[in-house]
This record gives C-alpha cells, sequence and structure tokens, in this order.
C-alpha cells in the first residue's frame, strides 16, 4: 500500500509516499512520517483524509489504533492523508502535576515565611485556627489532584499543546498567589467559628465526593484511556451529567464559606465559567449519542451539573 502524505496547502510532506503493508496500522504510517522527517513525532502528528471522504465537508481524522485500510475506500493500493503538525506536546499528566504542584507550593510560602514584612506589615506570630484549617484543606486538595493525576485519571488523549502548560500555570499559581496572599494576611479578619467549620466540613466532604467520581469516571475507560462514551452511573451521576465538576465547585464553595476573600470568589467564579462550558458541551453530546433510536439507550434526564440550581 502508497499512502501520499500532504500538508494542508498541498505540498508534499514525504517525498514519493511511504510503502507500508496492507495490514499497516495508522500509527506504523506516523512512525514512518517520523523516521522520515525526524522532526514530526506521532505525538504532534494529526493525520486526516480529505474533506470530501468526511461528513458535511468536514475532514476525518485518522485514529492511530486503527488499520489505514479502514480508510481506504475500497482503493488498496492508494491512498492520500492530509497532514497537521500540533507543535511540541506534552503529556497531560505533566500538564497537570504542574499546573497543580504551583499552588501546593505557593500558598505555604505566605503561611511559614515572612512575607508580609517585607511588604510593610507588621507580621503577627500567632495564626487563627481558621488559616491554619484553610493551609490544611488547600494543600489536601492540590495533594489529592496531583495523587488523582497519577493513580486515577485516564486521558482519551495522550498529549496535549506545550502552550497550555505556561495558560494553565499562570492560572493556577497566581491565583495560588492571591488567595494565599489574602488569607493569610496579618490584618485578615476571620469570620465566626461556627461559619468556619461549617464551611470545612462541606468542602471537605465535596472533595471525597469529588474523588469518588473520579474513580466512576475511570471505569468508564480502558486502560489506554480509549473506551468510547458511556453513561455513567451511580452515586451522584444519578443526579447530575458532571458530578464531578459539580463537587469540584461545591467544595470551593465550602472553602469560600470559611475564608471569605474576593479573591477566592473569583477564583471560585472563574472556574465555576469553564466548568458550566465543559458541562453543557458534554450533556449536549451524550444526549445526542444516546437518543433511543436503532437500539442505543435513552440518556436519562438528569441535571446538568450544580443541582438544584442548573
Amino acid at each position: 500500500m502508497k499512502v501520499s502524505v500532504t500538508t494542508r496547502n498541498g505540498k508534499e510532506l514525504v517525498k514519493g509516499g511511504v510503502e507500508l503493508d496492507s495490514s499497516a496500522m495508522v500509527s506504523d504510517l506516523q512512525q514512518a512520517i517520523y523516521s522520515r522527517t525526524t522532526k514530526f513525532y506521532p505525538a504532534r502528528q494529526r493525520l486526516t483524509l480529505p474533506s470530501k471522504f468526511g461528513v458535511d465537508g468536514k475532514p476525518v481524522i485518522l485514529n492511530p489504533k486503527k488499520k489505514l485500510i479502514d480508510y481506504t475506500d475500497g482503493n488498496e493500493n492508494l491512498i492520500t492523508v492530509v497532514f497537521k503538525d500540533l507543535g511540541p506536546q506534552v503529556s497531560y499528566r505533566t500538564l497537570f502535576f504542574w499546573e497543580y504542584l504551583g499552588p501546593l507550593l505557593i500558598y505555604p510560602i505566605f503561611y511559614f515565611f515572612p512575607v508580609y514584612k517585607y511588604l510593610g506589615y507588621e507580621e503577627w506570630k500567632e495564626k487563627h485556627l481558621v488559616q491554619t484549617y484553610a493551609l490544611y484543606y488547600w494543600s489536601f486538595h492540590y495533594f489529592k489532584r496531583i495523587m488523582e493525576t497519577f493513580f486515577v485519571h485516564r486521558f482519551s488523549h495522550a498529549t496535549s499543546p506545550i502552550s497550555n502548560v505556561y495558560r494553565n500555570c499562570s492560572y493556577y499559581w497566581t491565583f495560588a498567589a492571591c488567595i494565599a496572599y489574602n488569607v493569610n494576611h496579618p490584618l485578615y479578619s476571620p469570620v465566626s467559628e461556627l461559619q468556619w467549620k461549617i464551611g470545612f466540613t462541606f468542602g471537605l466532604i465535596c472533595q471525597f465526593s469529588n474523588l469518588y467520581c473520579h474513580i466512576i469516571l475511570k471505569q468508564l475507560r480502558s486502560s489506554d484511556g480509549v473506551g468510547g462514551y458511556q453513561i455513567p452511573q451511580g452515586f451522584l451521576f444519578n443526579i447530575a451529567t458532571c458530578a464531578n465538576y459539580t463537587t469540584e465547585i461545591y467544595q470551593w464553595l465550602g472553602f469560600n464559606i470559611a475564608t471569605q476573600t474576593l479573591a477566592g470568589y473569583l477564583f471560585l467564579t472563574v472556574g465555576s465559567y469553564f466548568m458550566y462550558n465543559w458541562s453543557i458541551a458534554k450533556h449536549r453530546r451524550l444526549n445526542k449519542l444516546f437518543d433511543g433510536k436503532d437500539g442505543r439507550p435513552k440518556y436519562p434526564k438528569r441535571w446538568v451539573f450544580l443541582p438544584p440550581f442548573f
């Protein structure tokens, strides 16, 4: 089988094309392209068929785990694929590790070290009890996130553009510094003991619920991260499509009830906006896929996320 590899502007990427066995996988083609170009390793490659093969004129993306012959359209002698460079990539585990490590290390700096003396404030030796528990809560959350990254999460995509590392780290690290600065400030005024106990207790329940939601989602994917879309079942997923985002938002609500800072509520608002969009997209996708037709199950009626509000 001969494969012609072109760029999106029609230029030939690999001169003379690539010769492969009829049983070759798409991943074999990616390796062949890499060996001929040395720059475009498989994670950087997106291979598609010309748009005429797609639905509504959209190109068909080649799945590395499928055979090339599945995309030949009856012509086993010649196939043309279109190459796109996705740019430098990093694994999702690397991305998540760095974006979560920053907040885990930044927050204690404002608690343990004399940061405020350098900013012109008289630093008090004694901390309010709520500030200490806020440190424990924050540290547990991001430690949990890192552990989930390596031992719980399974990713449908192996890599992410390296630019997302800078973007996500800027987001998480900046908010970590702003929240830590306000919560640990020498002039910080705590809420009542009853309020911060209620806030942290509620938030901690949501943290463990969030972990359990992630474990349920893990079971929907195979060990290689691929398993197709399935209807999440059990626990809070019987109530909301995105129970994981629900518990994520509510756990930060608990933190803010206990600490009461503008920076904390801004972090909650921005994060909720992102998760709202992700939840809407996932809810619509699942309703479209599981429409009850042609033997497919009907997606059950559920809240999108944040029951009982949305």
